[in-house]
C-alpha cells in the first residue's frame, strides 16, 4: 500500500501525461478505490493544484493548463533513458558549448536510487562512444568528476598527463568545463603557478577534492575565450600568421576560434595566428582551406605553401597537354 504522499505524487504524474482521466481509470491505475481517488483529488486542490472535473459517469479529472507541478517524476526506465540521453549529449556536444547536459546529468545521478545508479554505472562501463577521427574519448565518469569539482568550489589534487606524455600531480582550483565542439577542456587555477590554465579533460587521470573551500577574486570573465586562445596558440612547434581578405565572421567559418587566434584587420580582412606541429603540416592545413589567404610569417610556411601550389599547378598543366 502506497503512503498518502507517494499516492499524491503518483496521481499528479498521471494527470500530467493525459488530457483527462475518468475516476475509474485513475483508480485502476493506482490500484485504489474510486473513493480514495476523489479524496486524493480533494487533497491536491487543498495543496493548490487546479484539478478540473466533469460531472456524470463519463466525466473525469484534468489538470488545468499552467498548473504548478511538483518536481519531475520518472519511473526507473524513464530515469535511465534521460540519464543516458544526457550522457550522450554531454559527450557529443550536441547541445553546444555550454555545460547544460552535463550539469543536468550530475544533478540526476545525485538523486537516483542506488539500484539505478549501479545500473547506469554498468551502462557507462559497457557503452563505447566512437570519437571523431584522431580525437580521444572522454569517459562520462571523468566529466562528472570534473563537473562536481567545479560545483563544489574546493581545491583539488589532479593527476595529469601533458601533450608529451609527461605525468604530474598539481594543486588546482576548479572553475569551469568548456566544450569546443571537438574536445572538453577543464579550466582551473594552477595553485603553484598562480595563473589560470586550461587542461584537456581526456588527459586528466585522477582528481580528488581536498575539502578546502576556494573563493575566486578575479576569475576568467570568459572561460571559453581562454580555451580558444590556449588551444590556438600552443604549445606548437610552428606558429604562423596569415591574412584572410574577408570579415571576421567569414574567417571564423574557415578557421574556427579553437584553431586560430583572430583579430580584425579593418572591416574586410582578418589576421589569424595559427599553430602546427610542423611546417609541412601547417602548410597542408592552410592549403586544404581552399580560400584566399596570405602568409605574413614565417617564411618557411609561405615557401612550403608555394611549393604545394606549384606542384598542383604543374600536375594540371601536364594533364592538359
Amino acid at each position: 500500500m502506497l503512503s498518502t504522499s507517494a499516492r499524491l505524487l503518483r496521481l499528479v504524474s498521471l494527470l500530467a501525461v493525459r488530457p483527462a482521466w475518468t475516476c475509474g481509470e485513475l483508480a485502476e491505475r493506482m490500484e485504489v478505490t474510486e473513493r480514495t481517488v476523489r479524496r486524493d483529488v480533494a487533497r491536491l486542490r487543498e495543496l493548490g493544484y487546479t484539478v478540473d472535473s466533469d460531472p456524470g459517469p463519463w466525466g473525469g479529472y484534468r489538470l488545468r493548463p499552467g498548473t504548478r507541478t511538483p518536481p519531475l517524476i520518472l519511473d526507473d526506465e524513464e530515469a535511465l533513458a534521460v540519464a543516458v540521453g544526457l550522457r550522450e549529449a554531454a559527450l557529443s556536444g550536441a547541445l553546444g558549448g555550454d555545460q547544460a547536459a552535463l550539469s543536468a546529468l550530475l544533478k540526476l545521478r545525485q538523486v537516483l536510487p542506488k539500484r539505478l545508479g549501479d545500473r547506469l554505472g554498468d551502462m557507462d562501463a559497457a557503452f563505447v562512444q566512437t570519437p571523431r577521427a584522431g580525437e580521444p574519448q572522454v569517459a562520462a565518469g571523468t566529466l562528472l568528476e570534473l563537473a562536481a569539482a567545479c560545483r563544489r568550489g574546493e581545491r583539488a589534487r589532479m593527476a595529469y598527463r601533458d601533450y608529451e606524455g609527461r605525468a604530474s600531480v598539481r594543486a588546482v582550483d576548479p572553475y569551469r568545463l568548456v566544450h569546443t565542439g571537438r574536445r572538453w577542456y577543464f579550466v582551473a587555477r594552477d595553485v603553484e603557478r598562480g595563473e589560470w590554465r586550461t587542461f584537456r579533460a581526456d588527459r586528466v587521470e585522477r582528481l580528488q577534492t581536498t575539502g578546502r573551500a576556494v573563493e575566486f577574486t578575479e576569475p576568467p570573465p570568459d572561460p571559453a575565450l581562454l580555451v580558444s586562445r590556449a588551444s590556438a596558440t600552443g604549445p606548437y612547434a610552428v606558429l604562423a600568421t596569415v591574412r584572410l581578405p574577408v570579415p571576421m565572421e567569414q574567417a571564423l567559418r574557415s578557421i574556427p576560434a579553437t584553431v586560430g587566434l583572430h583579430r580584425a584587420d579593418g572591416p574586410d580582412a582578418t589576421v589569424v595566428e595559427i599553430g602546427g606541429s610542423s611546417t609541412e603540416g601547417l602548410a597542408r592545413y592552410l592549403f586544404s582551406l581552399a580560400t584566399p589567404l596570405r602568409v605574413l610569417a614565417p617564411d618557411s610556411v609561405r615557401e612550403e605553401l608555394l611549393r604545394r601550389t606549384r606542384e598542383l599547378t604543374a600536375a594540371n598543366e601536364e594533364a592538359r597537354t
